[in-house]
């Protein structure tokens, strides 16, 4: 089902979606960075102070509001303006960073979770309200392009918080009042970032609720659970949110896996293990175009279950790179390895998320794409302790072999799946 390039209104509509989006994708874009600059800097003061163990407690923090509100950010988004909504996530963020900066500079560990806590629900709010905007924006066909779109400039934030934190931290300057002058300067910059994209939200669109009457989900976590059951009757959509969910498993726990590679198992400087968690990153953002290319059609799932398993595959190699002699041949094949996996994470991740904002009816879709969501985080929530787990018991290299593993099985089990379903 590919776009018809030669009708006009649909040129036209994707070119007044394109202005409109700008302003939500640059909020997302710099929410993202914020997110991931903070995050990054914290696990490496926590890493290097010997408490490796704060990786899946801040993991579980983050992830437990998507959990915990599902139902109620998905209301908000359909019973109110998802610009508004936007706005009121934003500014949240703003509170947020203040927690999170006096967390860096005083290095308090329980700060910092707060504050991960708090963006936590921020993060909640924003996703339903941005993801559902797309598809109000663009035609169903231009939805994917859409979402590579976004994923890139998000991408490049996510990159810049990752690496800027690993050489933000390692600025020598003088100390201000006891705090170190690296901590300082991320605790600045999360603040000024929030205010940004607080101001940059401002310019997004207003379009009116989608369900103005809905009914507020007072029930909680049982409301998303009943979400899930109506999903069921859908075989695709629930089976597209399950691997959905796997591949932000894998990408959580790959994060948390590399910060104990590269400062732990290889020896690597702050800077050099925000390197590696780069390319996979940057893999991502590649694999998230060829995604988008390649599920088109009515079988465009079929892109799913090969994904899978290449980059389950890629895992398991990088298990073998942990056998290489150290130095720069090991570091060259550890680093291609993650940039594979995040090619296939992209190709793989791209597709699930256009399909779960497009399949779902305009009054339902805040809340399929929150329980999505609640969904896509007990993922991430999970991957803390197994990280704990698995950092404590063996070599990280080794886990990312188990986890290998695992992707190959489920790509297999979902293409036993999707065959079952009618052409």
């Amino acid at each position: 089902m590919g776009l018809r390039m030669d009708d006009k209104s649909l040129k036209s509509r994707i070119r007044s979606g394109r202005v409109k989006f700008a302003a939500m994708a640059g909020a997302y874009a710099l929410g993202s960075f914020n997110d991931n600059f903070f995050k990054q800097s914290a696990m490496l003061l926590a890493v290097a102070a010997n408490k490796s163990w704060v990786q899946g407690y801040a993991t579980v923090a983050f992830s437990f509001p998507y959990i915990l509100f599902a139902a109620q950010v998905g209301w908000l988004a359909d019973r109110f303006s998802k610009g508004n909504v936007v706005i009121l996530a934003k500014g949240l963020e703003v509170a947020a960073m203040m927690a999170g900066a006096a967390g860096i500079c005083l290095e308090n560990v329980w700060l910092m979770l707060l504050m991960l806590a708090i963006m936590g629900t921020q993060s909640a709010i924003f996703g339903p309200a941005l993801n559902g905007s797309i598809p109000e924006l663009f035609p169903a066909e231009y939805v994917n392009t859409a979402n590579a779109i976004l994923r890139v400039a998000v991408t490049t934030a996510i990159l810049l918080g990752i690496v800027l934190a690993g050489f933000v931290l390692d600025v020598h300057g003088p100390s201000l009042g006891g705090i170190r002058f690296g901590n300082a300067l991320v605790a600045g910059g999360v603040i000024l970032t929030a205010a940004l994209g607080l101001l940059v939200s401002l310019g997004v669109h207003r379009q009116p609720a989608a369900a103005p009457r809905a009914r507020f989900p007072w029930s909680g976590p049982v409301e998303s659970f009943r979400e899930f059951r109506r999903v069921w009757r859908d075989p695709l959509l629930f089976d597209t949110i399950g691997l959905n969910t796997f591949c932000w498993f894998c990408g959580s726990l790959m994060a948390l896996l590399l910060n104990q590679t590269g400062l732990v198992q290889l020896g690597l400087s702050r800077s050099g293990t925000s390197a590696l968690v780069m390319g996979e990153i940057l893999g991502f953002a590649a694999g998230g175009f060829i995604g988008s290319r390649l599920a088109r059609g009515p079988r465009w799932y079929r892109i799913l279950a090969p994904a899978a398993a290449v980059m389950g595959a890629l895992m398991a190699a990088v298990a073998g790179c942990g056998l290489l002699p150290g130095g720069g041949f090991q570091k060259g094949c550890l680093f291609s390895c993650i940039l594979g996996i995040g090619l296939a994470g992209g190709a793989l991740l791209i597709p699930t998320e256009g399909f779960i904002q497009v399949r779902p009816p305009p009054e339902r879709k805040g809340a399929v794409i929150a329980a999505a969501n609640m969904a896509a985080f007990s993922g991430i929530l999970l991957s803390g302790p197994a990280a704990n787990a698995l950092n404590a018991s063996i070599q990280p290299t080794l886990s990312f072999g188990l986890l290998g593993l695992a992707a190959i099985l489920i790509a297999v089990f979902h293409r036993w799946r999707v065959s079952r379903l009618p052409c």
